[in-house]
């Protein structure tokens, strides 16, 4: 049998977020990225989505590899939460397969966000700083090295990992910017000098293939958001990515230039300027910067508020202040609130809210539908992908981190380089590929759901709860009430219904005639029946098909059987 490698996607193909790669070799696993997603206003009571790790978790996984897989080792690309933020969620139940027996590696910026977060929830787990500078990372049979790249936080990086069947290039959200605002730009001389050692696959941020050029850099915003904060006779407040620190540096920059005081305002931002300022990411000037507390003591016109919660997070800080739940912050009429982040896909509905909210307070609100002198795309135009296909030569292409429409307008560009059909690889999560030294095949479909994140108990919510949740906001629910003789197993009156989401009408109608269904369902029925578990499940089967028939509605139905 000759030597194979598999690529398997267990998030970030089709859905954007969720990013989370293996790469397989014999009994080796080697796995890029593990992000999380966010949830849309679909998903009620959920927070959070994670990867679904069972196929790891399914493997045998051990700490030698000897009785199975073992894992030998971690990459993380960069800062973002699709990229790290299911690290506490998912390391824990690695462990207890593993026991942390891997290495981890980023970034110097993305190793300091990434254990801030795994130190709030109590995980002893360090993720190792990589210099750019450093050599190779041998893990196993793989030996792997980062890519310096430019995207809208510091520190990205792209990953060449050399294996015994191939090298493989994982290009994961970039941008080639020319002018970065920090200065540090993407090392084109070392995709270069990878390039030239062959590329078997390379595995491309494929977010923006429809839009033709080149991204615009972040550096075209400086003066755009220093005349707009210099023309602003109140709070000059800016609403980002908590992770965004070129954006950050930006206001900064044009406050220190105009003598306003920073406030960071919200939890995810505080801890990101902190890890920032102390990696030397983000620098302010001595006094420069003040606590949320000490707001009152300066003029508005003396104030940049950074403030969390562009997607609007229902209890983030922006979405506080402007429905007037802050202790310390108030919107006025002199305000201006800069939403410098695009939505998320499935976010538009509550920003739209959000911001109409801080209209109505009287600031001026600017956001990206209305001008994009605020927010420039940290992925990849249509000629940054072609010039990174054309730099690396690669012998297949997979576009990732991309809706599957955006995977199509990849395809396109790469056929337009001269790459064939054949050679370009869409696929879906789970899909994996089989990759040999001349080819690439697919192999397996593992079964890849949904894992949900309730918002308040962080604990993970099974999909049939959160189908009775879109249940109970759509049609209500009812619960039936039954008293069931325990000799014969029949209803002894008619039931007892009890509703929520029902028109008084409808509640009538179904205290009347489903009730009396359930009692007929059971008249009925010949010989005696004590089997409470079915009898239960007839009630609830009965009341469901008898509310469809009189109400055409589809509520959640609740049973309780009662003995006497």
């Amino acid at each position: 049998m000759k030597d194979q490698i598999s690529f398997i996607p267990i998030g970030g193909i089709g859905n954007v977020t969720k990013n989370m790669y293996l790469y397989e070799y014999k009994d080796e696993i080697l796995i890029i990225d593990c992000g999380l997603g966010f949830a849309d206003e679909t998903m009620l009571g959920v927070g959070l989505l994670l990867p679904d790790i069972s196929y790891l978790l399914n493997s045998n996984l051990s700490s030698s590899g000897a009785t199975g897989k073992k894992i030998v080792g971690m990459a993380i690309t960069h800062g973002h939460e699709d990229h790290t933020g299911a690290l506490p969620h998912i390391l824990p139940q690695l462990a207890k397969k593993t026991g942390f027996s891997f290495p981890i590696f980023a970034g110097p910026l993305t190793a300091g966000l990434a254990n801030e977060k795994l130190n709030e929830f109590g995980i002893p787990v360090r993720v190792k700083a990589v210099n750019y500078e450093d050599g190779e990372i041998k893990l196993g049979s793989f030996t792997i090295s980062f890519i310096r790249v430019t995207h809208s936080i510091p520190d990205s990086s792209h990953i060449f990992i050399k294996t015994p069947v191939g090298n493989f290039y994982h290009g994961s959200d970039f941008k080639f910017d020319l002018t970065p605002f920090d200065d540090k730009k993407t090392d084109f001389l070392k995709i270069a000098k990878v390039a030239n050692e062959g590329i078997l696959c390379l595995a491309s941020d494929c977010l923006r293939a429809e839009k033709e050029g080149f991204t615009k850099s972040e550096k075209v915003l400086a003066e755009n958001i220093e005349e707009q904060m210099r023309s602003c006779e109140g709070k000059f407040i800016l609403t980002t990515y908590s992770s965004n620190i070129s954006r950050l540096n930006q206001a900064i920059q044009a406050a220190q230039k105009l003598g306003r005081k920073v406030v960071f305002v919200g939890r995810s931002l505080v801890n990101t300027a902190t890890i920032a300022q102390k990696l030397g990411y983000m620098k302010l000037n001595p006094g420069m910067e003040i606590g949320v507390n000490e707001i009152k003591r300066y003029k508005d016109s003396n104030l940049l508020l950074l403030v969390a919660g562009s997607q609007a997070q229902a209890n983030s800080a922006l979405s506080r202040i402007a429905n007037g739940d802050h202790k310390e912050i108030s919107i006025s009429p002199k305000d201006v609130v800069i939403f410098s982040a695009d939505p998320i896909p499935g976010n538009e509905v509550s920003i739209n809210s959000l911001i109409d909210s801080i209209a109505k307070r009287g600031a001026r609100v600017v956001y990206s539908q209305i001008t994009d002198d605020f927010h420039v795309s940290g992925h990849a135009s249509a000629d940054d992908l072609m010039l990174l296909m054309e730099m690396t030569h690669p012998k297949k292409l997979i576009p990732i981190g991309g809706t599957y429409r955006q995977m199509v307008a990849y395809k396109n560009l790469a056929k337009r380089q001269g790459f064939q059909d054949k050679d370009i690889l869409l696929i879906e999560n789970g899909q994996e590929i089989v990759f040999s030294k001349d080819d690439a095949v697919m192999g397996r479909k593992i079964p890849i759901k949904n894992i949900f994140v309730d918002e308040i108990s962080g604990e993970e919510v099974e999909s049939f709860v959160l189908q009775d949740r879109q249940k109970i906001s759509k049609d209500g629910v009812i619960i039936v009430v039954a008293e069931v003789d325990s000799q014969t197993g029949q209803i002894v009156d008619y039931p007892t219904i009890i509703s929520r989401g029902l028109a008084d009408q409808e509640n009538r109608t179904a205290n009347k005639k489903v009730a009396k269904d359930i009692r007929d369902g059971f008249s009925a029925k010949k010989g005696r029946v004590t089997d409470w578990m079915y009898i239960r499940k007839k009630v609830g089967e009965i009341g469901e098909r008898s509310i469809l028939k009189y109400l055409r509605r589809r509520p959640l139905v609740l049973p309780v059987i009662i003995e006497v």
